[in-house]
């Protein structure tokens, strides 16, 4: 029996062939045997969008859902997980997202503890 490739995107192991597709039970990521892996790695790699935890691309002005609760550094105060944040602006950096949460004032957040409203 031959062996089954790898997850280009996560590097998982346990990869299935359904009908004519690979399939990561990881990360849900199909491809197909006849696609060149290297052209979509470069593409995931240099793709400068910013995506919130599902993957979605984000832009200024949009709202977004923060998916778990979160602690505000330097004081006791906690966003929490569901909050909708409006209007969000796109910075560079490790913290992406520029944004005002109301009882909690202006915050960076991360990309990935959000998902797009």
């Amino acid at each position: 029996m031959s062996e089954l490739p790898n997850c280009p995107k996560c590097d998982d192991a346990y990869t299935y062939l359904d009908r004519e597709l690979f399939v990561c039970p990881s990360c849900a990521y199909e491809w197909s045997e006849s696609e060149q892996q290297s052209s979509i790695e470069n593409q995931i790699q240099e793709d400068d969008s910013v995506r919130d935890s599902n993957g979605n691309i984000l832009e200024s002005g949009d709202s977004v859902i923060v998916i778990k609760d979160l602690k505000v550094k330097g004081s006791s105060l906690v966003v929490k997980g569901g909050t909708k944040v409006k209007n969000i602006r796109l910075v560079d950096g490790d913290h992406d997202i520029d944004c005002k949460i109301d009882g909690i004032g202006a915050m960076q957040l991360k990309s990935e503890f959000v998902k797009k409203a």
